[in-house]
């Protein structure tokens, strides 16, 4: 069967299922009955064999198999499903939520654009005629008040004579298309700016709302109906998970019938968590941007008040470019407040696909099934585990990653959106939190987080069988597949906001490490021409001297002295340190006194007889 006959057959069973679902009651799309079919035929339990060409018998039990799964409304797999098909249908991000709004809005102003640059005006009511459809287009694309507002028209039509004269129509219409075009978008933002500064001023602003002040109340407004229900769900998925530990725990419990009906409904709120926190990050991204535009729009403002002050007239080069800002700015708060409703209706809509849980659930069921049971959520799960560590001494082969030795990680892409990658192969399904601080296992390219050190140590054992595991319990609940992120394994089912782009959410772990490097200051020899000359003159001047040389004669001679010629070498004595000395030192000496007294010991005699005897040198014997 080629490709085109199996399209063929494709649409023709699609279509098919739908009449039948359509004529039971049920309306269904065709991307939903679509998304069935491949769930139908990837579930083991129904044995259909990709590999060969369904027979008519085949076709009839697929046919059957879907509509009887598209009916069954008390199924919490089945709204998981809708859920999914819905969110993936519906929801876009900023950027190509605006870019379509944006084509949408230059589609509708097209017809008014070519009805201005198409007129062909030569009599004064043709050209009064022209300047009106200016001033509509320019409230149009502004979004400043409605055309048909005769006191908006007026102050929408001063503003554009301030800068647009009637009088130059005459040059606008000798302009090709393209450059009315982009005139028309010019004086848009221009008059735009004009009218929100007169605004700001107090002299003028009709039919202009305060967008600013609407958007700071409607943040609020918008983020806390988010909340509220993303702690339903959370709530809702800590209780279902509880009640389903003590039935893997005690199977004897009278609630095991119930097991599989009580994972489907656990997927249902954990699929609805998961598109709640995607729009309230959306949420915040608008709030981030609304702060930060107040802050430039009133920097304009201010700038603008001071440029202009009580002067009569202001060069344009200094105003037009803030008048343009402040246009900008003013479409950047348009923008956000049509991202703030899409969310909140995106919201809304997702309200529908929870209604199973208090058919199958009510609070007495509920009451009676908790009993006994400690609910615990995933922040005290993962507190429990606080502080333990995998030791990677352990594993040989495998690698680990914590956040002290990865700079990177909190943006490891970790599979199964962060749960235990263990329990959802050994529990059928359960969803139970990873703890990334106990250590992400990496398996080819790869990353899982696990609830426990057990189950880390039990999963790296043989990764590639639990991960069969859970693919196969993938082929039986197909709505694991989008909530566990399974698409690479499931390319035929992957979303459409995932196709093509392949791993460009990937990213491969930083491990911190200190290291130094040293780089040459030139690697490579420069290749710099010295001779090189750009002067014309210096080249005629060279080529001169080289066609000179061409008429020159070199003689050489060589005498009998200069034949065989050797060096010779001579030896000089270094010159000498010499020193001479003019002064002469002398002295003079005095000579001693020497004195002495003799006899006064006394002697013989009775009396004491004392001698002087002066015994001193004469100074010239000195």
């Amino acid at each position: 069967m080629s490709h085109s006959q199996a399209e063929s057959v494709i649409r023709n069973i699609i279509r098919e299922i739908g009449q039948e679902c359509a004529m039971k009651g049920q309306t269904v799309s065709e991307t939903l009955v679509a998304f069935m079919v491949k769930a139908v035929v990837l579930d083991p339990k129904n044995e259909f064999n990709v590999d060969r060409t369904l027979t008519k018998n085949d076709v009839q039990k697929l046919i059957k198999l879907c509509v009887g799964r598209l009916l069954d409304t008390a199924n919490p797999s089945l709204d998981t499903i809708k859920m999914q098909v819905y969110f993936d249908m519906n929801y876009t991000n900023r950027v190509e939520l605006l870019n379509e709004q944006h084509r949408i809005l230059e589609a509708r102003l097209a017809p008014v654009s070519r009805e201005i640059t198409d007129y062909r005006a030569r009599t004064r009511e043709e050209l009064e005629s022209l300047y009106r459809k200016i001033v509509s287009y320019v409230l149009l694309r502004s979004g400043l008040g409605s055309p048909t507002d005769i006191k908006v028209v007026r102050e929408a039509t001063a503003a554009l004579q301030s800068v647009f004269p009637q009088t130059e129509l005459g040059v606008f219409l000798s302009l090709n298309k393209k450059d009315k075009e982009r005139q028309l978008k010019e004086l848009t933002m221009i008059v735009t700016g004009i009218r929100l500064f007169n605004k700001e001023c107090g002299k003028g602003g009709e039919g202009i709302d305060d967008l600013p002040a609407i958007l700071n109340e409607a943040i609020p407004a918008a983020t806390q109906p988010i909340d509220a229900e993303l702690h339903a769900s959370q709530d809702l998925a800590y209780r279902y998970t509880a009640i389903l530990e003590i039935m893997q725990e005690s199977p004897q419990r009278n609630v095991e019938p119930r097991t599989s009906m009580l994972k489907e409904a656990l997927f249902n709120v954990r699929q609805h968590e998961v598109f709640l926190c995607i729009i309230l990050s959306d949420v915040i991204t608008c709030a981030q941007e609304i702060e930060m535009m107040d802050k430039q729009f009133a920097a304009q403002i201010e700038q603008l008040k001071n440029t202009v002050q009580a002067k009569t007239a202001v060069p344009t080069s200094q105003v037009f470019p803030i008048f343009v800002a402040l246009s900008n700015l003013w479409t950047s708060f348009q923008d956000e407040i049509l991202l703030l409703s899409f969310l909140t209706n995106l919201t809304v809509s997702l309200q529908q696909f929870l209604g199973i849980h208090a058919q199958l659930f009510p609070d007495d069921v509920m009451e009676s099934l908790l009993q006994g049971v400690t609910v615990k959520s995933d922040e005290q799960r993962i507190k429990e585990t606080m502080g333990i560590k995998v030791n990677v001494s352990d594993f040989k082969k495998q690698e680990w990653f914590f956040p002290e030795t990865t700079a990177n990680f909190d943006q490891l892409l970790i599979q199964y959106r962060g749960f235990c990658a263990l329990m959802l192969a050994e529990k059928d399904g359960l969803l139970l939190p990873g703890n990334p601080a106990i250590g992400i296992l990496k398996h080819k390219e790869k990353y899982y987080s696990f609830s426990s050190k057990e189950s880390a140590y039990a999963f790296a054992q043989n990764p590639d069988m639990f991960i069969q595991l859970i693919g196969d319990k993938a082929k039986e609940c197909a709505e694991l597949i989008q909530l566990l992120e399974l698409h690479h394994q499931f390319e035929s089912l992957a979303p459409y906001s995932q196709v093509g782009s392949g791993d460009k959410h990937s990213m491969k772990p930083i491990t911190k490490c200190d290291s130094s490097t040293q780089t040459d200051t030139h690697i490579l020899p420069p290749t710099i021409v010295k001779s090189y000359e750009w002067n014309e003159w210096e080249l005629r001047r060279k080529a001169i001297k080289l066609a000179n040389l061409r008429r020159k004669l070199t003689h050489s001679v060589q005498t009998i002295l200069s034949h065989m010629r050797r060096d010779n070498s001579t030896q000089v004595y270094l010159p000498k340190d010499f020193g001479t000395q003019t002064k002469l030192d002398n002295s003079s000496n005095v000579p001693r006194p020497q004195i002495f007294l003799a006899g006064l010991r006394g002697g013989s005699t009775p009396t004491t007889c004392m001698v002087k005897v002066n015994l001193t040198r004469a100074v010239d014997e000195t």
